[in-house]
């Protein structure tokens, strides 16, 4: 009975160590993976670095081209606004003209009208 009783103590012992020793196999690979995981995140860490420096060269790039653009972007108010106030002259202009050419027809119309009339009447 004895014999029984190491040999079962035995068998137990052996299952506990064989389930304790998967237990830390198990970890040991979870702790595996999460190193793996974690160099894989690193690298594409390393990529978003390499991406983001690019894209700041871009950024600078697109700024000083901006600044160019700027110059031209005010030249062209510039332009916009002379031609507003040459379209309110080429109005007036237009108005005058109007009022000469109906002085002049309304002139030939009636020619007792005295020829010393002004033309801002």
């Amino acid at each position: 009975m004895a014999d029984d009783l190491a040999e079962s103590l035995q068998s137990l012992f052996t299952s506990v160590s064989s389930m304790v020793k998967s237990e830390l196999q198990g970890t040991n690979n979870q702790l595996d993976l999460i190193e793996k995981m974690n160099l894989r995140v690193a690298s594409e860490y390393d990529d978003l670095g390499d991406v983001a420096s690019g894209l700041r060269v871009f950024a600078e790039q697109m700024k000083s081209k901006s600044g160019g653009l700027d110059e031209f972007v005010g030249q062209m108010d510039a332009i916009e606004k002379q031609v507003s106030e040459f379209e309110a002259v080429i109005s007036v202009l237009d108005r005058y003209v109007s009022v000469l050419e109906s002085k002049v027809r309304d002139s030939y119309r009636h020619p007792h009208r005295r020829s010393n009339d002004s033309v801002t009447d």
